[in-house]
Parts: structure tokens; C-alpha cells; sequence
């Protein structure tokens, strides 16, 4: 049996933002009134045919989506969150800061404290009036799990962390042996990522400070990825004998990225902080016959 989507109608609301050049469609839509197939998201993020984007921010109250009623008395918006292919993700920490940036400029909250719902679980966010946004991304994982990364015939050790979502974290000489990065590069045993993984390439830039490229499932090289920061940050203190659950000391990396520089904080509880910039750059309207895609859903 099958569903079919049903079409836009009206001119659907829409908003451009970006935290560190990772940039997203934001889709305002507290009621969950509006149907977001994986083809309309995907046409929407195109940057030659769409809008263009790295991903799409769905902003719902959490109460109005099945995935996050659970999180409602927590959390009163809802991330989601989807890849510019239009597949679903867990989370993204760039997506989260500039989401709470979108909720300052609607009225929604004011600077200051709040949660927002993501298929992660429920983050919390601290919008400093008229600067930097931080948020607390949750603790890493560190799966015992060893990877090997490979591109143009060179291999790396990786390690494998999670931020929520999967990433292999690579520390090379030069992040040009990252190679171009269109393609996904090749995690051997692949059975480690069986929903697939973050790639990042890291080179160092001085004490506590990082550089990195990244490979996002879903979207390819991105400008920026909040999570990857994280984990690389975790990757980083771990390779520099830091673990702030053992010496009792928080531990701050700085970690440069091609569109921008975020810092991230590993706590002794294990809490991990991401704090950068998150802008609305553009607000439109999206004509309704640009979607008038239908999605045949097979049960």
C-alpha cells in the first residue's frame, strides 16, 4: 500500500542562515502542517536548481511532532533536522545554533537559556545577546571499535567517535591528503558505520588549537560541521593525554574549519560545549509549484 504527499498550495515561508558557512533552509512551521518529502528537501538544498544549503532546519513545537512529544515538557521546539539529500540525521551542532538564532529573531525566545528537541536528545543553548551561541552537545562516545580511512591510496588510523551521530576522526600531515572530498572516503572495517559516518581530517595549528576538513554523510564537504568540531576536539585531547574525568581540569580546544572558527569545551562531567556565530542572512517565500513533487511511499 502506498502514501502520496500531499502538494504545497500556498507560498511556503523559508529562511537562510549559516554558523560558520555551514549553511541551512530553515522551514518555520510550528504546527507540522507541512509535508517535507526526502525529494522536496533535496530540491530545496540544490544550490543550482533550490534555495541551497548544507542541510534543512523543519522548526516544530515539540508537541506537534511524533518523534519529539516525548521531549515536550522539556523542550518546546523540535530540530528537524535533514541532510541535502533529504535524509533524516540526529543532529547537528551548527544546524542547533543557528535553529535557536532563528527562534531569537522570530519572538519565539530571548537571548538568554533554552532547550531545543533533536533526535539526539534535548540540548541545551545559551544565546548571548548579540554574540556567540553556545550549546551543550552531550558527552562523546568513544567506542572501542578501531577504523582505518583511506583516500588516493594513503591510510590513517581513525578514531571513532560519537557525538550523537558517527564520526571517524583522522589525523594527517597536510589536510590536502584529505583529497577532494566529493566522494565519501572508503572506512574500513565498513561494518563500524553501518548508517554511515562524519569523516574528519585534522592537522594541528598549535597548542589546543586544530584544523580540520570534514566529509558529512549525506551532504558531502561541508564549509563547517558543529558535531565534527566536538568530536575532533574529544580526538585531540585523547591523542594529547587529556581526559578532564581524570585530571579534573576542563579542557578547550580551538578548532579552525574553512568557514569560520568554533571553540569547544570538554567538561569534567564529560559535557561537551560548541560556541560560535550563527546569522540569518535572507527570508522569503517559496513558490509552491517549485514543489509540486509527489512522493509514493511503498509499505
Amino acid at each position: 500500500m502506498g502514501r502520496v504527499s500531499t502538494p504545497q498550495t500556498s507560498p511556503m515561508p523559508f529562511l537562510k542562515g549559516h554558523g560558520t558557512e555551514n549553511d541551512f533552509v530553515i522551514v518555520p512551521d510550528p504546527d507540522n502542517a507541512v509535508d517535507l518529502p526526502a525529494s522536496a528537501v533535496a530540491k530545496l538544498c540544490d544550490r543550482r536548481a533550490g534555495i541551497g544549503g548544507d542541510g534543512l532546519l523543519h522548526v516544530v513545537r515539540s508537541a506537534a511532532h511524533p518523534e519529539s512529544r516525548a521531549m515536550a515538557d522539556e523542550a518546546e521546539w523540535f530540530m528537524d533536522y535533514r541532510n541535502a539529500d533529504g535524509s533524516i540525521a540526529e543532529m547537528c551542532g551548527n544546524g542547533v545554533r543557528v535553529f535557536a538564532r532563528y527562534l531569537e529573531r522570530a519572538g519565539h525566545v530571548e537571548a538568554g537559556d533554552l532547550a531545543v528537541a533533536t533526535r539526539g536528545g534535548v540540548k541545551k543553548v545559551h544565546l548571548a545577546k548579540g554574540g556567540d551561541i553556545t550549546v551543550s552537545m552531550g558527552r562523546a562516545l568513544l567506542p572501542e571499535d578501531g577504523v582505518t580511512v583511506t583516500v588516493d591510496g594513503r591510510n590513517w588510523p581513525a578514531r571513532n567517535v560519537n557525538m550523537g551521530n558517527p564520526h571517524a576522526v583522522a589525523f594527517v600531515e597536510d589536510l590536502d591528503h584529505a583529497g577532494d572530498l566529493y566522494a565519501v572516503p572508503p572506512c574500513t572495517p565498513a561494518s563500524v558505520y553501518p548508517d554511515g559516518v562524519n569523516v574528519e581530517f585534522v592537522v594541528g595549528r598549535g597548542e589546543r588549537h586544530v584544523a580540520m576538513r570534514v566529509h558529512e554523510r549525506g551532504s558531502g564537504e561541508t564549509r563547517s560541521c558543529g558535531t565534527g568540531a566536538c568530536a575532533v576536539a574529544v580526538a585531540a585531547a585523547r591523542r594529547d593525554g587529556a581526559d578532564p574525568a581524570v585530571t579534573g581540569a576542563p579542557v578547550t580546544y580551538t578548532v579552525d574549519l574553512p568557514g569560520g572558527r568554533l571553540v569547544i569545551t570538554e567538561r569534567t562531567d564529560g559535557e561537551i560545549e560548541m560556541t560560535g556565530p550563527a546569522v540569518i542572512v535572507a527570508e522569503g517565500h517559496i513558490d509552491p509549484a517549485f514543489l509540486a513533487v509527489t512522493e509514493t511511499v511503498i509499505a
